[in-house]
């Protein structure tokens, strides 16, 4: 059993307590609540000056892009991918594997609890990819749920990518039909789940959207692509099929409950309309929309009616060491910029980056907020020292530099601990995501 006590406690459901405590036993919440914890014995954790929130969740990354940050420094989205979609075609396992590594070992210092990942190129006779992203997860002690992506429609079919980084589609389908069989939990407290993933509407074919879908639909998995990310891509829908992104989707019955979208920056009022409707997802990625100058998603507009919207970091290529807490002060911000000082509160944005990511990856009923029977991944941050200058500790944490992370826990096991992570040394995983970089560089010089 762990105690943790004299916490100022949020658990995103409603309820604060203010010197409050949480009791765990095996990987699950047994007790939340106000006061001293009504329980004798196990290892105690004085939290004091803390903020006890649910662990992050991250709702879109491309871990494999911690080995090609700071490439097309100044470009938007198309002109971004055109320059990368060739260094990424010389990746192998050996660099997915340390990309993986650091990646998530960042995103767990920065109170990340649970992490999706998008990865949808697979050069042949490169290793088992996908395997080496879930063994770094595993060996770090993350939930995760990785999306075997794909692309099946390359330049000379009118996509945006070469043709050499697609695959054919019954190699995807057989290839991601393999990898739910082989690695998809869908038992209680998981900590492994996979999603299906296309890449998006400017990369695969129809046939590929529909044959994924009733796919995953059969093997009750989620879906998930990129959307509505920047209007170069509404201009390519509107030509290629005389629809938006978001009637081209809900055309191909792409919309619904097991459906999560990245970004979509550029939506129209009745595709947020739509999208409520059907209670498809949105993870909302600030930070990478405006590196690339994409925009500014309407992320008070969803949530106004009634959408789910997760926060997500991107690929580190996009958004260069983005933490995925300071995506809550950049949701935050942004809306503010854009909409005024009350488009949106630092609890509504604390909720999207917990339970809000939790919907999107169809996982709410065990992660996302502190209650009882919920798996015990938590997150202590020190909202003392400087940020003790700011009464209300949600507001500190929310608003300025993201406070230090005491603990973090997964399933009740510490994987970071005083800000350092301490499931695999710290400095081990940094190494890892340098040497992943200088790698792909190499791999990749005929082609920079």
């Amino acid at each position: 059993m762990i105690v943790i006590e004299n916490a100022h406690v949020v658990t995103v459901t409603g309820d604060e307590y203010p010197g409050g405590h949480i009791v765990i036993e095996g990987d699950r919440i047994t007790a939340v609540g106000p006061g001293p914890a009504p329980v004798t014995g196990g290892e105690r954790i004085d939290a004091r000056g803390c903020l006890a929130t649910p662990g992050l969740v991250n709702s879109h990354h491309h871990l494999y892009q911690w080995a090609s940050q700071g490439l097309a420094a100044d470009n938007t989205l198309f002109e971004w991918l055109v320059a990368s979609y060739r260094v990424w075609g010389r990746m192998d396992a050996e660099v997915v594997a340390g990309a993986a590594s650091a990646g998530l070992g960042w995103l767990a210092k920065s109170g990340c609890t649970t992490s999706t990942d998008h990865h949808y190129i697979f050069p042949k006779g490169r290793g088992d990819l996908f395997a080496a992203e879930i063994e770094a997860a595993r060996e770090l002690g993350v939930r995760f749920q990785p999306c075997r992506g794909s692309m099946d429609r390359g330049v000379s079919d009118g996509g945006l990518p070469p043709d050499e980084v697609v695959e054919d589609i019954d190699t995807i389908m057989a290839e991601t039909e393999a990898a739910i069989d082989r690695y998809h939990d869908a038992s209680s407290g998981s900590m492994l789940r996979i999603s299906v993933a296309p890449c998006s509407p400017f990369s695969v074919t129809k046939d590929l959207l529909v044959r994924s879908a009733e796919l995953a639909r059969a093997k009750g998995v989620r879906l998930h692509t990129h959307l509505a990310e920047t209007l170069d891509e509404e201009q390519h829908t509107l030509e290629q099929f005389g629809m938006t992104p978001t009637e081209y989707m809900d055309s191909i019955g792409w919309l619904g409950p097991d459906v999560w979208l990245a970004h979509c920056v550029h939506l129209h009022d009745t595709d947020i309309k739509r999208l409520a409707e059907t209670k498809t997802g949105t993870a909302h990625c600030p930070s990478s929309n405006a590196r690339l100058g994409a925009g500014i998603a309407r992320v008070s507009a969803l949530l106004e009616a009634g959408a789910t919207v997760g926060l997500g970091v991107d690929g580190a290529a996009s958004a260069e060491m983005v933490p995925l807490a300071g995506e809550i002060r950049q949701a935050m911000y942004f809306q503010r910029a854009k909409h005024g000082p009350t488009a949106l509160t630092a609890r509504q944005a604390l909720e999207m980056a917990t339970m809000g990511g939790a919907r999107c990856l169809g996982r709410q009923d065990e992660i996302g907020s502190l209650e009882a029977g919920k798996l015990a991944d938590i997150a202590l941050w020190r909202v003392d020292g400087f940020h003790a200058a700011i009464d209300d500790p949600v507001v500190a944490f929310g608003y300025g530099g993201t406070p230090p992370l005491a603990r973090l826990l997964v399933g009740g096991r510490t994987i970071v601990r005083d800000d350092t992570l301490v499931s695999v040394p710290q400095d081990e995983v940094g190494r890892r995501g340098a040497a992943a970089h200088r790698r792909l560089m190499s791999l990749a010089e005929e082609v920079l």
